[in-house]
């Protein structure tokens, strides 16, 4: 058996009980998924709600104060981000490195990264306080000579953020092609044939195809690649540039990057372990898949525990007494002590679990890890820009920040309309790659003949 032998439990599927397999995850009606379907469905409404009301009574039904200006938008913002970069990941750079057990991971990391950035980009909209005159963000060649401010970074992330969607939108939809006409042709209802037929481009699975196919596949993987490490750099400069402590530092842009694929792939995990079970796809997503995403958990949970350490030793060489106050003092022992040790403890002591091959091979296990390093790292977000604006440079101004019902019920209807969109996705397409599965069978079928 080759190197990638035991991401199948067999070697007998035909490539038609592989399709019939996957394509039947659609048509599943569990009754677990129609309860959460419909739970993630009121907090969708919950959302819209608080959305709406936002909207017409401003931003001060929010819990922002001054100094704490950025406060529960842009913890979200930054934690959907994160969230979001898994796919770009899984999909572009383990492509490029020809890892095979990307196969069964990635059609869902990319649509959760889409998911994500639609999450995500409802915050700096609603935190313009008139989320109406977006436009005003972009560079027309408005009568009044009305122009972004292009040496703040807020315009570079709305650049930074968009090409970023465009990229994840092109490779979403170029990986669903072949699997678009597996569909279309398996497709009983001459209106579904129709839907599918249009959406597969007129794919007929020749070697031309192929080639095309596989050429525009590592184009954009290429194009997506730089993307995983720019556009949270670009995030993180909105913090590093601000002369505040705590923020104006430049070890943030590696830090946001290793945060971003360490929550990114927890978010995976957290998905794929209660699906698999649901969809009972135990021979597509095997316990190595689980093993090879805990280790990258553990890597990256690693790079983040090692950025803590450099930000409190920062703090304490450089001789500034406001850094050294708020590395030392105001968050291990400030107001918000107990969030900041909860992160410590999420996001540091938690992963340490993953030097253990079992704890890795057990999804459960791997899931119960995964739910901590997600709480961690939306503590760390909150701990990051609260800790850094309740206590500024003028002690008469200092306040405590406290989330509103509003806040509450955004975030929260954030994450249920996240599932929301994510559920339709999968009764609609399969969650799991025909395409590249096949592949896979077909190398595990020369290897065993090879052997």
């Amino acid at each position: 058996m080759n190197a990638s032998g035991s991401l199948l439990l067999t070697r007998d599927l035909s490539n038609a009980a592989i399709t019939d397999r996957l394509l039947g995850t659609t048509r599943l009606r569990h009754p677990a998924l129609t309860a959460v379907t419909w739970l993630c469905a009121g907090l969708t409404l919950m959302l819209f709600a608080a959305i709406g009301f936002t909207v017409l009574a401003g931003v001060g039904v929010w819990g922002n104060n001054i100094p704490v200006a950025w406060a529960m938008p842009i913890i979200n913002f930054v934690w959907w981000i994160g969230i979001g970069h898994a796919g770009t990941f899984i999909s572009a750079i383990l492509l490029l490195l020809e890892q095979r057990w990307r196969n069964s991971l990635n059609r869902l990391s990319e649509a959760m990264t889409l998911f994500a950035l639609v999450q995500a980009g409802l915050f700096p909209l609603l935190h313009l306080g008139r989320p109406w005159f977006f436009y005003w963000l972009i560079p027309y060649p408005a009568e009044m000579g009305t122009w972004p401010q292009f040496m703040s970074t807020l315009p570079v992330d709305v650049v930074a953020v968009s090409t970023y969607t465009i990229v994840s939108i092109l490779f979403f939809y170029l990986g669903l092609i072949p699997d678009l006409a597996s569909a279309r042709d398996r497709a009983k209802s001459p209106r579904a044939r129709a839907l599918y037929g249009l959406a597969s481009l007129g794919w007929r699975g020749s070697a031309r195809h192929y080639k095309h196919y596989r050429s525009a596949q590592l184009l954009l993987a290429g194009l997506a690649t730089p993307l995983v490490l720019s556009v949270h750099s670009i995030v993180s400069m909105d913090f590093s540039i601000a002369k505040l402590p705590g923020w104006h530092s430049t070890i943030f842009p590696p830090y946001f990057v290793a945060g971003a694929i360490f929550s990114g792939f927890a978010m995976v995990a957290m998905l794929l372990v209660p699906l698999r079970k649901l969809y009972r796809l135990e021979t597509f997503i095997t316990p190595r898949h689980f093993d090879l995403m805990g280790k990258l958990m553990l890597v990256t949970g690693l790079i983040v525990g090692y950025s803590y350490v450099c930000e409190v030793y920062n703090a304490w060489y450089s001789a500034s007494d406001y850094e050294r106050h708020m590395a030392l003092f105001t968050r291990p022992l400030g107001p918000y002590a107990v969030l900041y040790w909860l992160m410590l403890f999420c996001n540091v002591a938690a992963p340490q679990a993953l030097w253990f091959r079992k704890v890795r091979r057990s999804g459960w296990a791997l899931w119960t890890v995964a739910v901590l390093i997600q709480v961690g790292m939306w503590v760390e977000r909150f701990v990051l820009i609260v800790t850094s604006e309740h206590q500024d440079y003028l002690p008469s101004s200092w306040d405590i920040y406290t989330p509103s019902v509003v806040d509450g019920a955004i975030f929260f209807g954030s994450v249920g309309f996240f599932m929301l969109l994510l559920i339709g996705m999968m009764r609609v397409i399969p969650w799991v790659s025909i395409a590249e599965t096949k592949e896979l069978q077909h190398e595990l079928r020369l290897g065993a003949s090879d052997g």
